[in-house]
Parts: C-alpha cells; structure tokens; sequence
C-alpha cells in the first residue's frame, strides 16, 4: 500500500496533468525525422498530439439508438486512429492509488463486471442520477485496418451529477464504474449517466483497456489509459437543468477544450474519435457511441 501523488486532490492533479502535457510534447519534439513522415501525412490533425496513427478502413460504424444497442455497419474509406494515452486522473480506483488510506481497487471486487453502472455495488446501493446515457465504444486495431477487437475488456468510470467521483469525494458510493469484455464487433455497451462539469475540466469520462478480463479483474495491467469527451452542444442542454446539475453550468462556462489540461494537446482527429456522437434527448435519455482506436 502506498500514498500515490494522485491522492493531493484537484490542484495537485491539474499539476500534475501539466507536467504530463509538457513530457508528451517534449516527446513529440525529440521523435524527430522518425515520425516526420507521420506527421506530415497527417496533415493538420497531429498539430499538438503527439505521433497520430491513422488507418483507412471499413470500420464498424455505431449507429446510435435511444432504446437500443447502436449496430456497427461497414461505412467505406471510414479512419481510425490510436487513442493518446492520458492520466488516470485522481480518482481512478484501478490500484495504482489509495483513498481514506485504504487501497482503492474496485477491479477485484465481486460484481464490478456489469453493463448498467449507475448503481452502488459495495455496501451501498445507491442509484446515482442524472440525464441517461446509453454508451457503445468500438475497440479497434489500428495496426490491422482496424479491425475490431474481441476478448478485450474495458473499464469505465466517471463522476456524478456534482462532479464527484465514488470511493474518493463520494467515499460511501461505489456508482458509476463498471467493467465489460468486446463482443465479436469490438464493442461493449455502459449504460450511465451524463457526466457532471466541475471546476477546471472539460466533462468527461475515463477508460482503461485490458487485453482480457483476467487481466482487468488483476488490476494494473492496462494497455491503453485514455479519456472521452463530451460533446460541447450537448453540454450546454444537458447543464442547463441546474436542479439536476446544480453546479455545472458555471464551471462549464470557464472552461473550453484548448484549456482543459488533458484534450488541449491532441489532434482534431484525436479529439473527433474521442468525442462520442450523442442522439436522443434529456427527456427519453442519450444513445452514444465512440470508436477507440488501439495500437496492438
């Protein structure tokens, strides 16, 4: 057991997110002549990101449904690039840090393997609320023409309505995380709620890829740590219910992509795949989906 620097709160993290800012573009800059070629082929899309893989392919595209599971569909001459690796942020509960002093490790735990994660599964069982969001996130090989990928398992998590997290700021909640393998189409399905906006960050959720669900329920055995992004229009509609979301509207309002200390130094196709495409609405709930590219 160890105290981890994320365990400092939101000003420790947010300076910790701009060391890992300046060490990816750091990178970036000594890549060199090695990944010129890359870049350039690229074209403005990898203005700040990093070394961006992009691929041509038939890629499973979801298609978005209210009250169903999106199905993918071969769409011609679609792309796919690797998702960046991003922090974990403070409030990851995979492991690699402690809460209350205590280890906080929901991947070992009996039942975080689920597709419904709103709920409370450890001690409490407390419904978390907020605007319904439905999930589907396509894993693919962006070394093979990105083929979707089967077997593998994904872990998701976020904060609440008021932007705080379970096992951390909501110490007695264990909500709004859940664990989920791909199918034959690459793909896993949450179903969640919008995520709230607090002070300092884009609204976002987190993911971690495994290779299989042993190695998920292991804990600290991700290949890929990354986040999504929650599109800008639907925040808007989303946060101006502020008896729902009491807080986000304003912290909303001072914070864009190009400042948030995690999106601001990724490409505009990183950011296009990272951003999941939303339909539905606040009354019946949201249909979302969104391709993860990975780089086997």
């Amino acid at each position: 057991m160890h105290i981890d620097d994320h365990d400092h709160g939101l000003a420790h993290d947010l300076k910790a997110m701009e060391a890992l800012v300046a060490r990816r573009r750091a990178l970036k800059w000594f890549a060199g002549a090695g990944t010129a070629a890359l870049v350039a082929s690229c074209g403005s899309d990898d203005t700040s990101g990093g070394s961006l893989t992009v691929v041509d392919a038939a890629t499973p595209t979801p298609t978005p449904s209210a009250s169903a599971t999106p199905t993918p569909t071969p769409t011609a001459g679609a792309t796919c690039v690797a998702d960046p690796q991003e922090t974990a942020g403070p409030y990851p509960g995979d492991g690699t840090n402690n809460a209350s002093g205590a280890t906080s490790n929901v991947l070992t735990s009996s039942g975080i393997v689920r597709s419904d994660i709103r709920a409370s599964f450890i001690g409490s069982t407390t419904v978390a609320t907020g605007v319904a969001v439905k999930l589907t996130l396509t894993l693919v090989d962006v070394n093979s023409a990105c083929a979707p990928l089967a077997g593998y398992a994904i872990y998701l998590w976020q904060c609440d309505r008021e932007g705080r997290y379970s096992l951390y700021t909501a110490a007695t909640e264990s909500y709004l995380r859940g664990v989920q393998v791909t199918d034959a189409n690459g793909q896993v399905s949450f179903t969640t709620i919008f995520p709230g906006c607090y002070d300092g960050r884009w609204p976002h959720m987190h993911f971690e890829v495994f290779t299989s669900l042993t190695n998920a329920t292991s804990g600290r055995y991700a290949v890929l740590t990354s986040q999504l992004a929650m599109p800008s229009a639907v925040c808007a509609t989303v946060f101006a219910d502020t008896a729902t979301y009491p807080s986000s509207a304003g912290n909303f309002a001072r914070v864009s992509l190009g400042s948030d200390m995690v999106f601001a130094d990724n490409g505009s196709a990183q950011i296009a795949q990272m951003t999941p495409t939303f339909t539905g609405s606040v009354a019946d709930g949201y249909a979302a989906s969104a391709v993860v590219g990975l780089a086997t």
